[in-house]
């Protein structure tokens, strides 16, 4: 395929440089929760309802948690936490991104099944050189609330340069800690139903249309889109500056990240704690989201 080199990149840019699980949990051990059993077969799964009736997650509990101890939990149990989060508000700032395959997961077997499983995208993948560069490439998202777009810091195009047309410095800048990022992959921003937990909704990141919106740029943004590999994402917010994601690519899950804000953080949880409220933008179902004491 001729650009089956470069339609990579944007996958790249998708993955996260995760080391090795037993260094990792060391640095940053989980918090103890509580998660129900579950198997590996389908059959096997837990209810999520009754996770979030028999194990509920109070304000204290998801104050322990952060972008670097979550990707210490198995898959199981990072989908279980995610099913008793709501979505929270739409966030309206830029957040630091990162990107995890959780503990023991077979990431690079996963990303090659999936990728080869998208019609037209046969890519051969050399998983830890990717992951190396999907760390250097991806720094996090950029919302804007009003117009429900959001668009993706890129803080090294040295990657993307042969796949760009058109003069670089025409693309928009934004600067984190001194540095310079590029936004690009625009997405829509909307409330839509989760596609692990359908109790409720998540905040969505849909890729389809990019080409639609303002500042889209056809070469690299299309292999995000429709015609490339159809990424749409959701997240749910953990607690205030914090939202905890799933990234999907033709529907199939690809991989877990995470968001931070550390000004919005730093600003409203004590309030959260004290109360466990947030404004929320979604439908958060009908089930009731306990607030009970920390879990030990």
């Amino acid at each position: 395929m001729k650009h089956s080199g470069t339609l990579a990149i944007v996958l790249v840019a998708m993955l996260p440089l995760t080391g090795c699980d037993w260094i990792r949990s060391k640095l940053h051990p989980p918090p103890k929760l509580q998660f129900a059993e579950a198997g590996e077969r389908y059959l096997q799964k837990p209810d999520f309802a009754r996770i979030e009736h028999e194990f509920p997650l109070a304000p204290a509990d998801l104050m322990k948690l952060t972008p670097e101890n979550i990707a210490n939990y198995s898959q199981e149990q990072v989908d279980q936490i995610y099913a008793r989060l709501t979505a929270g508000p739409i966030p309206d700032a830029a957040f630091d991104g990162a990107l995890f395959f959780p503990k023991n997961s077979k990431r690079d077997r996963r990303i090659s099944e999936i990728v080869g499983g998208l019609p037209g995208l046969a890519v051969e993948l050399k998983s830890q050189k990717l992951e190396t560069l999907g760390a250097q490439l991806w720094r996090g998202k950029v919302f804007d609330r009003d117009t429900r777009i959001l668009r993706n810091r890129i803080e090294d195009l040295a990657a993307l340069k042969p796949i760009i047309d058109d003069d670089l410095s025409t693309i928009e800048k934004i600067n984190v800690g001194g540095k310079d990022q590029w936004l690009l992959f625009p997405a829509k921003l909307y409330c839509g139903q989760s596609l692990i937990d359908s109790r409720r909704e998540s905040i969505i990141i849909d890729y389809a249309f990019t080409d639609e919106l303002p500042g889209y740029r056809e070469r690299p943004d299309y292999l995000a889109g429709r015609n490339g590999f159809q990424i749409r994402d959701e997240i749910r917010m953990v607690r205030p500056g914090f939202y905890l994601g799933r990234a999907y690519a033709g529907k199939a899950f690809l991989l877990n990240f995470t968001l931070y804000n550390h000004e919005i953080a730093g600003s409203q949880s004590d309030a959260f704690v004290d109360t466990g409220k947030v404004a929320e933008d979604c439908w958060i179902g009908t089930q009731e989201r306990k607030l009970m004491a920390s879990a030990s």
